[in-house]
C-alpha cells in the first residue's frame, strides 16, 4: 500500500479509503467489521464515513455506520491504527438531527459529539463539511444561477471556521475537509483560515471518475498548489464502471438494483462512455474496476480514492488495483475516449 500526507498535516494516510455508506443498508455489522477487518489488513488506515450514512439517508438508519465504526473499534482496540473521517450532514437533510444541519456553532457542536459517541472515540482525525451551505453546484448540477436575495456567504464561512477552530482546539477534531465543494468555496476557506488564524482545509472529497473528470477543470490546481488534496470518491461511479450494468443487466443486491434515485451514472452518454471504457480495459487485458480505480489513484492532485464494497470479493478487487500500473499508451487510450464523449456524467 502507498501512502500520501494528507494536507500540510503530518499525517500520513493510505492512497485507498475504505468508503463506508453501505454499512447499514446493504451490509449488516458482521460484514462490515469484516471489510473493516480486511482493509486494515492490506494496509488500509484511511477509514471515511459520514453521520447521514447509509445511504439512502433515512431516520431509521442515520447514524449506523458510525455505530458500526464504532462497535469495531471498541472490539479491535485499534484506534490508533486507523485515520478517521467523518462528516456533518449538509443544510436540508431533514433525516438527520430533525433538520439541524446548519454549520452554526450549535449544531457542529451537537454534530461531532453525536459522531464521538457512535465511533466511540475521543476524537475525529478528519471533519468534513458534507456540501456547501450556500447556492452553488453539486451533486451534479448544471447551469450556475445566483440568487440575488442570497447573503453574502463570507460571513457564515468564516462563523463556521470559527466554530471548527473551537473544536480543534478542544481536543474534538484534528483538522478539517470539505465535501462537493467548488473552486471558490475551497480557496475562500483557505484564505479565511490565512486571513483569520484559522483551521486549514486540509482535503475535499468530491466526485472523481472516467465518466465525470469535472474535477480537472479548476480544482485539480488548487488541490496541487494550495495542498488540499482530492479524496475521489464514487471512482467506480457507484459500480457502472465494473460494467456489471451493461447489456439492460440489472444484478440483484447491486446498488443501482436497489434504489432506482441513483441515476447520475446511467444516461445514454454515460453507459456509452462505459462500454467504451470497459472495452478498452478488455483490449489491455485488465479488470475494468481496476482499471478505473488506478487511474483515479494514479492522477497527481489525489490524496486518496475512497473505495466501497459490498463483499469481500469486491473489495479485494478494489484494493488489488493498487498493484497495477497503467502504461502511456493505456493512458492515451484512456484520454482518447474522454474526448470523444467528455464528462458524460458531471
Amino acid at each position: 500500500m502507498e501512502y500520501r500526507k494528507l494536507g500540510h498535516t503530518d499525517i500520513e494516510v493510505s492512497a485507498l479509503c475504505l468508503g463506508t455508506m453501505t454499512f447499514g443498508e446493504q451490509n449488516t455489522e458482521a460484514e462490515a467489521h469484516e471489510q473493516l477487518d480486511q482493509a486494515l489488513a492490506r494496509g488500509i488506515n484511511f477509514i471515511d464515513t459520514a453521520e447521514m450514512y447509509p445511504v439512502p439517508a433515512k431516520s431509521e438508519t442515520g447514524g449506523r455506520t458510525e455505530r458500526y465504526i464504532g462497535s469495531w473499534l471498541k472490539r479491535r482496540r485499534r484506534r490508533e491504527d486507523v485515520v478517521l473521517a467523518t462528516k456533518i450532514a449538509g443544510p436540508g437533510l431533514e433525516t438527520v438531527r430533525e433538520g439541524r444541519t446548519r454549520y452554526t456553532h450549535a449544531h457542529l457542536v451537537e454534530a461531532v459529539e453525536g459522531s464521538l459517541q457512535r465511533l466511540q472515540t475521543d476524537y475525529i482525525d478528519l471533519y468534513q463539511l458534507h456540501w456547501p451551505e450556500r447556492k452553488t453546484n453539486y451533486f451534479g448540477k448544471l447551469g450556475y444561477q445566483p440568487d440575488p436575495r442570497e447573503p453574502d456567504p463570507i460571513p457564515q464561512l468564516r462563523a463556521t471556521l470559527e466554530a471548527l477552530y473551537d473544536l480543534v482546539e478542544a481536543g474534538k477534531i484534528r483538522h478539517i475537509g470539505l465535501s462537493n465543494e467548488t473552486a471558490w468555496g475551497v480557496m475562500r476557506c483557505l484564505w479565511l483560515a490565512e486571513q483569520q488564524d484559522l483551521p486549514r482545509v486540509v482535503s475535499v472529497q468530491n466526485p472523481y471518475n472516467l465518466l465525470n473528470r469535472s474535477y480537472e477543470v479548476g480544482l485539480a490546481e488548487v488541490s496541487h498548489r494550495e495542498g488540499v488534496g482530492l479524496m475521489a470518491y464514487s471512482p467506480l461511479a457507484f459500480g457502472v464502471l465494473s460494467g456489471k450494468y451493461l447489456d439492460g443487466r440489472w444484478p440483484e443486491g447491486a446498488r443501482l438494483s436497489l434504489f432506482e434515485q441513483f441515476q447520475r451514472y446511467t444516461g445514454q452518454r454515460g453507459v456509452q462512455a462505459t462500454a467504451d471504457y470497459v472495452a478498452l480495459a478488455h483490449r489491455f487485458g485488465l479488470d475494468p474496476a481496476q482499471m478505473a480505480l488506478a487511474w483515479a489513484t494514479s492522477r497527481p492532485f489525489v490524496t486518496s480514492t475512497v473505495i466501497g464494497a459490498t463483499d469481500l470479493n469486491q473489495l479485494e478487487t478494489n484494493i488489488d488495483s493498487m498493484d497495477l500500473t497503467l502504461d502511456d499508451e493505456l493512458l492515451e487510450a484512456i484520454d482518447a475516449v474522454h474526448a470523444g464523449n467528455p464528462n458524460p456524467c458531471p
